[in-house]
């Protein structure tokens, strides 16, 4: 019996974005409230001596690494991909004082998430796996990456 168990905590952070390209509305700046769910899985600790015991990975743990990675980062920031003229408008807003994150990549939720999940994975410890991200940008659409369907 090996009971791996799946563990989930739950970050929110406020970030802006726009989409260089895109047909529509989002190509403007505008902003989210973006709810993120980390779930990870592995054993829980059996050492009774361990001061972990029974926990697969202490919640709080798990909230250093991704506030740190993650919301510390992203949150009240305004994401541009570096590749496209919207550094220009990047710089303008860093030269007044902005919070700007230039990114390799289009700023949705979807490149994002593949994003977070390998910012987090460096992080975790080795008995811990990272099983799958669920990044939610409003109340009906969200982005999901889980670790099976990237092996």
């Amino acid at each position: 019996m090996s009971n791996h168990i799946r563990i989930t905590k739950q970050f929110s952070f406020e970030t802006g974005h726009a989409l260089y390209g895109y047909d529509g509305k989002c190509k403007n700046v505008h902003g989210h409230s973006y709810k993120l769910s980390v779930t990870v899985i592995g054993k829980p600790i059996s050492d009774s001596t361990n001061v972990k015991f029974g926990m697969v990975i202490d919640f709080a743990d798990l909230k250093k690494i991704v506030k740190e990675e993650i919301v510390n980062v992203f949150d009240h920031a305004t994401v541009f991909n570096k590749n496209t003229p919207h550094v220009e408008l990047a710089k303008e807003l860093q030269d007044r004082g902005h919070n700007v994150l230039l990114v390799d990549y289009q700023p949705t939720s979807e490149m994002m998430v593949i994003d977070f999940a390998k910012k987090i994975k460096k992080r975790l410890p080795s008995h811990i796996s990272l099983h799958s991200l669920k990044l939610q940008e409003t109340e009906s659409s969200f982005a999901e990456w889980f670790d099976y369907d990237n092996i």
